[in-house]
């Protein structure tokens, strides 16, 4: 990290230099520095007189820019900003090229920056979910402008044939250009009369409570194929019906663990975990100083993840737990389930769910508040 050109390391760098030598671990650091491809770009970032978000996004892109730039981050060189902000705007300049028409071009620009980007920038900071399917919002738009050049039709000559055949021809997933519809219509690119079909609410697919509680007895046994980290993870979706975008950004302010009881708060009140679904999170504080290193300085993630300071990516958390069960389909069956034994405003203060959202589960379980009293009486 010195800069060739003066033999000294700049000042603005000297934090964080002092950070990556103080590393409990040693060889952890030893072992990312001396990478071909990171010793090639401290080089770069050492000859920059002055360190902001502008110069290094000048610097070639690439995974270990981004790392860099949240370890700065980290330790205070850099100010924080909404990194998923920055990365969709990237995604979206290199998804435009991916349009074969340039009238089509020119209106998904306009579709990206006077919506989803618009959005992005109204909100405090942009959700995993919004980055997520804004690209694939965006991803199925340009599939379907590209659907419609092969067919030699612009946006301005749109009908219902063309639309009912996109999605007649195609997988489910084509009903998303439903967002782009309406977006159009507002925008006077298409007729207003023009319709799709939208998804069907209560028609996902739910895990059976009995898979339910094969999949947790496997989590739970005593040769796991899981780590600690995702059988924590497990435990809250098919256990207690969380979204994988909450259990990420869980801290050890909502995870307790003493030597008598773990409890998680999700909602309004702590839960108590019985052994053994209280062992993953045992583990996980065991090795909390482990964890301290100049990417993750004290870090307070239940779940750290790759990214200095940040917690584990939701969607590469979903993808490790998908060779054990799908999380969508596991938190449907959860919820599902657990609409039958007890009212809506009690699972929805116990679980941090709004009201309406458990009411809607559970009127598709068909569960009523008169079968949970029902079921004291019968006891009384």
């Amino acid at each position: 990290m010195t800069n060739p050109e003066t033999g000294v390391i700049n000042d603005e760098l000297k934090p964080f230099a002092t950070a990556l030598k103080s590393m409990k671990r040693a060889n952890s650091g030893l072992t990312w520095i001396n990478q071909e491809h990171v010793t090639a770009f401290l080089t770069e970032l050492a000859r920059t007189p002055l360190v902001s978000h502008d110069v290094i996004d000048q610097l070639p892109r690439s995974r270990t820019r981004e790392y860099v730039r949240e370890l700065l981050v980290t330790h205070q060189i850099l100010p924080p900003r909404d990194g998923l902000l920055h990365r969709y705007i990237d995604w979206s300049n290199d998804a435009l090229d991916r349009l074969k028409s340039a009238e089509h071009r020119d209106i998904v620009n306009r579709y990206i920056r006077w919506h989803h980007l618009r959005q992005m920038h109204s909100m405090e900071s942009v959700s995993h979910g919004t980055f997520l399917r804004s690209k694939q919002t965006v991803t199925v738009t340009i599939e379907f402008l590209n659907w419609l050049t092969d067919r030699d039709v612009s946006i301005g000559d749109l009908s219902q044939a063309d639309l009912d055949s996109w999605q007649a021809e195609g997988p489910s997933t084509r009903e998303f250009a439903i967002r782009f519809l309406a977006w159009a219509f507002k925008m006077k690119l298409v007729a207003a009369d023009l319709t799709m079909t939208p998804h069907r609410r209560g028609t996902s697919p739910k895990m059976s409570a009995e898979a339910q509680q094969d999949t947790v007895d496997s989590i739970t046994s005593n040769q796991p194929a899981l780590n600690p980290r995702d059988r924590a993870a497990a435990i809250l979706v098919l256990v207690f019906g969380q979204q994988i975008d909450r259990v990420v950004k869980l801290t050890w302010d909502h995870v307790i663990v003493s030597d008598e009881l773990v409890t998680v708060t999700l909602g309004a009140i702590a839960i108590a975990l019985p052994a053994p679904l209280d062992e993953p999170f045992r583990h996980l504080a065991g090795e909390r100083d482990l964890a301290n290193t100049a990417a993750h300085p004290a870090t307070n993630w239940v779940l750290r993840g790759y990214v200095p300071g940040r917690h584990i990516n939701p969607t590469h958390l979903r993808n490790r737990l998908k060779a054990t069960f799908s999380t969508r389909t596991a938190r449907l069956g959860t919820l599902h389930e657990l609409t039958k034994l007890a009212p809506a405003a009690i699972l929805a203060d116990t679980l941090g769910y709004s009201p309406a959202t458990i009411e809607r589960h559970a009127v598709a379980s068909a569960a009523t508040y008169a079968r949970y009293v029902s079921m004291f009486d019968a006891d009384a």
